[in-house]
């Protein structure tokens, strides 16, 4: 086949998991083409049968801001054109879908391709925040050939929503797990021997909660030895440093912004603690767990399908800083248990969340469209 894809590039869970896709398919001998506003961040080596096309920004003095959404649809239009794409695959609705939408209506109709959108979350709630994006949004899900979502709480989350009458289909996200070990072959620089290291990665969007994480992290430095290790950048960083002053911990946080191989200090944590408002799948989750790293997180949305409450980790209310503090004492002064969890992790991780079985239902997916 040959496929479309058009993706987020930056470092978060949709654009990760569509370029990982776009890698696997071409892996299966797939023609994969990449239309993005600059290189996704995970394509930065040679893949056979990939290539990357990106948008050159439109200035003209009568457009206040670059019309980026219309280069992108003229952009993906002749790229199918050129390479006669059978079938597209968006990730989110605004402006990803909307785009192919407005691209293969400019193609003859003979040769205009199916168009596969997959939702990641933020897709509902943007209509949430902004109800002004209700239309267009709902519009993206109808005018695709079929759409995705990547849990069950988002698939139903978006019905109750839109309303939509077609199908959606469940595709969870994957990992590869031979990039994924699970221990860590000697042990990490970022603390003592006699240290445990909490870890926590994110965007630090709001919805992250990354204040939870430092005020839980106090009431378990009273009980453990421990240090909290903050992976990733974003907006509310600076309440993180605030908070952890004012409660006398900022001694014992490292931060190590933003950071492309994951894979290599996830397996150093004995810890995963991430107490989300909601989530819709779990990305950081699931890499925890193909670590054999115990999870600490809410009961928000899609992290419930990841995250197997007593078995894999535990999970909490939202905001209930009491019962982190609880369940990470637990895990941190028990090796054995911690253990034990982590490999129910594994084991939970590899069996529903393979790259193989979930490339096998895109794949499926992909030729039930094109018959």
């Amino acid at each position: 086949m040959k496929i479309g894809i058009t993706c987020h590039t930056s470092a978060g869970g949709s654009g990760i998991m569509a370029t990982e896709l776009g890698i696997a398919l071409a892996g299966r001998g797939h023609e994969v083409h990449f239309v993005t506003l600059e290189t996704p961040f995970r394509l930065t080596e040679f893949h056979a049968n990939i290539v990357a096309h990106t948008v050159d920004p439109v200035t003209y003095p009568v457009f206040h801001n670059p019309p980026m959404s219309l280069a992108l649809a003229s952009k993906i239009s002749e790229v199918a054109e050129e390479y006669g794409i059978e079938l597209w695959h968006a990730h989110y609705a605004v402006p990803n879908a909307v785009c192919a939408i407005i691209a293969r209506e400019m193609m003859a109709e003979e040769r205009r391709f199916k168009l596969v959108t997959t939702l990641h979350g933020t897709d509902i709630t943007l209509v949430g925040s902004d109800p002004s994006f209700f239309p267009i949004t709902k519009f993206a899900i109808q005018r695709s050939d079929a759409a995705t979502a990547v849990s069950k709480w988002l698939n139903a989350e978006t019905q109750r929503v839109f309303g939509v009458e077609k199908p959606i289909h469940t595709i969870y996200n994957f990992l590869d797990d031979s990039k994924f070990p699970p221990n860590a072959t000697e042990r990490c620089t970022l603390a003592d021997d006699n240290e445990k290291i909490i870890m926590h990665i994110s965007n630090f969007r709001p919805v992250k909660r990354v204040t939870d994480v430092v005020r839980a992290f106090k009431k378990i430095s009273e009980s453990v030895n421990a240090i909290l290790v903050m992976v990733g950048d974003g907006p509310e960083r600076m309440s993180a440093v605030g908070v952890a002053r004012q409660l006398g911990v900022d001694h014992k946080i490292k931060y190590l912004g933003m950071n492309e191989r994951i894979e290599a200090i996830l397996p150093c944590a004995d810890l995963v603690f991430q107490p989300s408002e909601h989530e819709s799948f779990g990305l950081v989750p699931l890499e925890a767990m193909f670590c054999q790293v115990p999870v600490l997180g809410t009961k928000s949305g899609g992290v419930t399908e990841v995250v197997e409450h007593g078995e894999t980790g535990y999970l909490t209310e939202v905001g209930d800083i009491d019962a982190m503090a609880k369940y990470a004492i637990r895990l941190l002064t028990d090796d054995e248990h911690a253990a034990q969890m982590g490999r129910k992790g594994r084991a939970r991780a590899t069996r529903l969340f393979s790259k193989e079985a979930i490339v096998n239902e895109y794949e499926a997916l992909y030729k039930s469209l094109l018959g």
